[in-house]
């Protein structure tokens, strides 16, 4: 009797012990596959830029990177973002590339998902919204993503820039190609003609932040005040006191937040989507709310 009273003791703790270990495998796997992948973290900042003219005090600029779109973020998730978004009543948006993932699905699934990427992000209340391509766009088909955004109202900005002008004064807002996979241009998105102008200053969007090293290596380097990237998600997935767990080529230096480099700020947004798996840990999605101030 003594040793089958054992027995079923050895056996009810081994039982308890594996209920136990599933139940914490579960939860551990909920939280940052659906609590924290899901939870939004709005940054606020005050951007002290040089030259800023003053009807441009207060110009509130809100940042959305690495959408990711139904691979693995789903659309009432992006719609949850946009939503936030026009709830802060921007005067300019913009996007910092990767729409989509082209990975684990088919060609023509991917390709519906650029263009639901782009029907959503056409709802957000701004008249001044603007976007640049990631890596990821590229290996879809950098016409397919950019075709879906410009004719739902949101211009890509390849090698190129543009004015922003408040009460006859002016800034420039710049963009390049995805540097991984496509062909950045610096001469061709910050020109000679707009740089080191007097109280005109240059914000550049870029998906990969290690391309600024290239940035500041290059003349035109010097007129840009303020780069803003995408690309690392932040390292996704970080456990405490070691790096971010998907850091991709050029992204692997600047991994998330704010850096002084020089004259030029970047900022890294963590992104809102995932790839790889979908899970988010000590690194949630983020929405970068910035305000511009004269320095």
């Amino acid at each position: 009797m003594a040793l089958i009273e054992s027995l079923t003791r050895q056996s009810l703790t081994r039982r308890w012990f594996m209920k136990t270990g599933l139940s914490a495998a579960a939860g551990l796997a909920l939280y940052p596959g659906e609590i924290e992948r899901h939870w939004i973290d709005v940054s606020r900042f005050d951007v002290q830029l040089r030259n800023l003219p003053a009807s441009f005090e207060g110009l509130h600029v809100v940042q959305l990177s690495d959408i990711h779109l139904d691979e693995f973020t789903e659309p009432f998730f992006l719609r949850q973002a946009i939503h936030t978004i026009n709830r802060m009543r921007p005067d300019v948006v913009v996007l910092t590339g990767d729409y989509v993932t082209f990975e684990l699905s088919t060609r023509e699934y991917a390709v519906h998902s650029a263009g639901h990427c782009a029907e959503i992000l056409s709802e957000l209340d701004c008249k001044q919204r603007y976007a640049v391509l990631g890596n990821h766009d590229f290996l879809l088909g950098e016409k397919v993503v950019s075709s879906a955004l410009t004719e739902r109202g949101i211009p890509v900005l390849k090698n190129m820039y543009l004015p922003i002008e408040r009460s006859g004064d002016r800034i420039w807002l710049a963009g390049l190609d995805d540097p991984l996979l496509g062909y950045p241009d610096l001469d061709a998105a910050v020109p000679r003609s707009i740089r080191n102008v007097p109280d005109e200053p240059v914000i550049l969007l870029c998906h990969e932040p290690d391309y600024a090293d290239r940035i500041l290596a290059h003349p035109a380097g010097k007129a840009v005040d303020l780069m803003l990237s995408g690309h690392t998600h932040g390292g996704q997935v970080r456990i405490p006191f070691m790096r971010g767990m998907h850091l991709p080529p050029g992204g692997r230096k600047y991994v998330e937040g704010w850096f002084q480099l020089g004259g030029m700020q970047l900022h890294v947004n963590r992104g809102l989507g995932t790839v790889g798996v979908p899970f988010r840990f000590n690194c949630p999605p983020e929405i970068t709310s910035m305000k511009l101030r004269r320095a």
